[in-house]
């Protein structure tokens, strides 16, 4: 957007720590104080005072948002929303999701001027969404297609890639039918390894379920690596996979998208956000959400079959080319904002 002439103003959590107001790459970013957190979310009381001093013509928010609706409905400036997925949670976190989807969402979706989801299926996958239809655009996520490319960087042909991060709220990813899996993939391939990414509360667990399921030799856990070194890792290993278990809770699966532009096959379930282009055009294979034997037979094949992996990869690299690169995702969201103002 920045590129394109417009002024832009983040405001988020000040979290990690920083100078509360900096810029960066021609973007301003206000950081505001968070007295806790609910589940996965920070609480931030100030927003509404620093809004109300800026002088914009639009407002972009992302779910969960409560103060951008208000504020802009104050204002009289429109609102665009971008739903990713619907707010759950187990025990008393589920309760409060029921009470914001059933009170705080309903608002914010009505204030809503257009609402922005990712991938065409949560309309009706959505329990919140219905009645909306009107008002909903389908714009997918982008990738930095410069910094997210193939590198020609050697593998040996049995090495998957995980990638998420390891507690609670991102068990969704699927990680532990992946290792269920990995026990059947062993039987055709014994040498496959799997590298998994990440740190959270649930590491220990991970590492525990791998050792029971007699996968010590074939499992690498890298804990967190530094940002700006994960194309590498995309680029050093031959499979990527990302088996999501939860429709309501997977809202794009990013680091799919990320690995087809750096050129590698991806095997995912059908609740990612690029399942069915993956499946339409070839860029991988999509399974079945939480079948671990579909999914093991997914990876075999793949580990099985290097040349059609392989054919599968450039594949990816050419959707992300022609769908999903920024330039083209921020023209689609820069004419909604110019048909709202």
């Amino acid at each position: 957007m920045v590129n394109f002439g417009h002024e832009v103003t983040v405001i988020c959590a000040n979290e990690p720590k920083s100078n509360k107001e900096e810029s960066m790459d021609g973007i301003r970013f206000l950081r505001v104080p968070y007295i806790g957190k609910i589940a996965n979310t920070n609480i931030t009381p100030s927003p509404p005072i620093e809004i109300l001093r800026e002088d914009f013509d639009l407002i972009h928010a992302h779910l969960p948002t409560d103060w951008s609706a208000i504020i802009s409905a104050a204002k009289g400036k429109p609102l665009v929303l971008t739903y990713f997925n619907d707010i759950v949670g187990e025990g008393h976190f589920g309760g409060i999701a029921q009470i914001y989807g059933k009170f705080n969402l309903k608002f914010v979706l009505n204030r809503a001027s257009k609402i922005v989801i990712v991938q065409p299926s949560y309309i009706k996958s959505s329990r919140y969404l219905r009645g909306y239809e009107d008002k909903i655009e389908i714009i997918p996520v982008g990738v930095d297609l410069e910094k997210y490319k193939p590198t020609g960087m050697a593998t040996d042909g049995k090495t998957l890639f995980f990638l998420a991060i390891l507690d609670i709220y991102h068990r969704y990813k699927g990680l532990d039918d992946l290792l269920r899996a990995l026990v059947l993939v062993k039987r055709a391939v014994p040498d496959v390894k799997l590298i998994i990414e990440g740190e959270g509360e649930l590491l220990s667990h991970y590492k525990s379920l791998s050792d029971e399921l007699g996968l010590r030799d074939n499992v690498d856990f890298t804990g967190l690596i530094p940002v700006e070194m994960v194309p590498n890792f995309y680029n050093k290993y031959d499979i990527f996979i990302l088996p999501s278990a939860s429709p309501s809770q997977e809202g794009f699966g990013m680091v799919a998208l990320e690995a087809m532009a750096c050129g590698k096959p991806v095997v995912c379930t059908d609740v990612v956000g690029v399942a069915d282009d993956i499946k339409a055009e070839g860029a991988g294979l999509a399974v079945g959400a939480s079948d671990h034997q579909e999914l093991a037979a997914a990876i075999s094949h793949l580990l099985q079959n290097r040349s059609e992996a392989r054919r599968m990869g450039e594949v990816g690299r050419r959707l992300a080319e022609e769908r999903y690169g920024w330039g083209m995702i921020a023209k689609r969201v820069e004419s909604i904002y110019v048909d709202l103002v």
